[in-house]
């Protein structure tokens, strides 16, 4: 974990221009005995929890259940994505399992331990200070789509009665604090209201798409959103890219290349997806900061562009997600220097991209004539 916040003067500020990729980050050794808590990784963030606004984003790398052990975060709310394994998660209102393909959301000040019931177990974790995750407008929508409320689950109140010794670890500002109890904290018999842990499977999600041509604002992929304290802007916005049906004519189906003032960090949960210049594997990620151009390799763009449009299913078996946000993000020097699965893309996986429009001149030019307009700048003769 990082031991300040982002916007420390101690903190280390690591920042990249281009796009960056890890591998799969490993899961501690058998000879290592390592527990949520003892394995969690911060890649990246921004902000700080003093002030309530920022977000970070870790990894988690486990392979030891937390046993008289429980874990309370004061600095924000936790999305976390189960990538490898179940987390059986026992919380102050009861017991939630969480399999890889569901999210779980676990608020600010919350106590819970994790078990790992099929052994090492790895995932992702988004975390935000000073706001909460909410569903996203629906707009024209209406009533339904994307994720529906009716689809997100709670625990039922479960106890134990249990005098034992236990140990609670308290994050603060990012460092973390031990307190302990001579009684479990899981010992609340029953509970009302609605700040309460939720989980959600992802392969609920209802897709949108367009059903003519081109493309719908990628907000229809948004899962969960959490607003920032300016009007109208997300901190953070949880997005998942899963299987759908692709059926627009006169299109060019992958994301077309692009910037866009948003910081995006990716992984993928199981599955595949193609068209970059690594091979993206389960419990890796990339990320790629505002105003970055991205877009699929030159081999995607030959397929999409010559291949019949015909309907189709699109990443089926596969679920990847993507923590967006508003935000300017910090690299931290485990994700960096220490962590041993950064890479860089590479480049030359656009070198056999050729600007389409510069087939076309003649038929510009003769267009412009034609319509009696000023003549566009040419920097050669056609």
């Amino acid at each position: 974990l990082t031991g300040s916040p982002f916007v420390s003067p101690r903190a280390q500020r690591l920042h990249s221009p281009t796009q960056l990729a890890w591998r799969p980050f490993d899961i501690p050794k058998a000879s290592d005995s390592v527990d949520f808590i003892d394995g969690l990784k911060t890649l990246a963030g921004n902000g700080d929890p003093t002030l309530r606004e920022g977000l970070a984003i870790h990894m988690y790398l486990a392979n030891t259940s937390m046993k008289n052990k429980a874990f309370c975060n004061n600095d924000g709310d936790f999305l976390i994505l189960p990538q490898l394994g179940r987390l059986d998660i026992q919380t102050e209102f009861g017991k939630l399992m969480v399999r890889p393909g569901e999210l779980v959301v676990i608020q600010r000040g919350l106590k819970f331990k994790i078990m790992l019931p099929d052994g090492p177990s790895r995932g992702y974790i988004q975390e935000i200070f000073g706001s909460h995750y909410v569903l996203p407008e629906l707009g024209p929508l209406g009533a339904n789509g994307l994720a529906n409320a009716r689809d997100f689950e709670h625990p039922l109140a479960y106890f134990d009665v249990d005098q034992s010794p236990w140990n609670i670890v308290y994050k603060l500002c990012g460092k973390l604090f031990n307190c302990y109890q001579e009684h479990t904290p899981f010992d609340v018999v029953a509970w009302h209201g609605n700040y309460v842990p939720y989980k959600y499977a992802m392969e609920k999600f209802v897709s949108v798409g367009s059903i003519s041509k081109d493309h719908i604002d990628p907000s229809i992929f948004c899962v969960l959103t959490a607003p920032s304290k300016a009007p109208n802007v997300p901190l953070a916005d949880f997005l998942i890219f899963s299987p759908r049906w692709d059926v627009a004519n006169n299109t060019f189906r992958p994301p077309y290349y692009h910037r866009n003032s948003a910081t995006e960090f990716i992984g993928l949960l199981y599955g595949e997806y193609g068209g970059r210049s690594d091979a993206f594997q389960p419990g890796g990620a990339s990320y790629e900061t505002g105003f970055c151009p991205h877009g699929v390799s030159y081999e995607e763009f030959k397929k999409a562009t010559e291949s019949d449009l015909a309907p189709m299913r699109v990443q089926e078996g596969t679920i990847m997600f993507m923590f967006e946000s508003s935000m300017m993000l910090t690299i931290t020097d485990y994700a960096m220097h220490r962590s041993g699965k950064l890479h860089e893309h590479e480049p030359k996986m656009w070198d056999d991209l050729k600007a389409q429009f510069m087939n076309h001149l003649q038929e510009v030019k003769t267009s412009v004539e034609t319509a009696n307009l000023p003549k566009p700048r040419f920097g050669f003769h056609i």
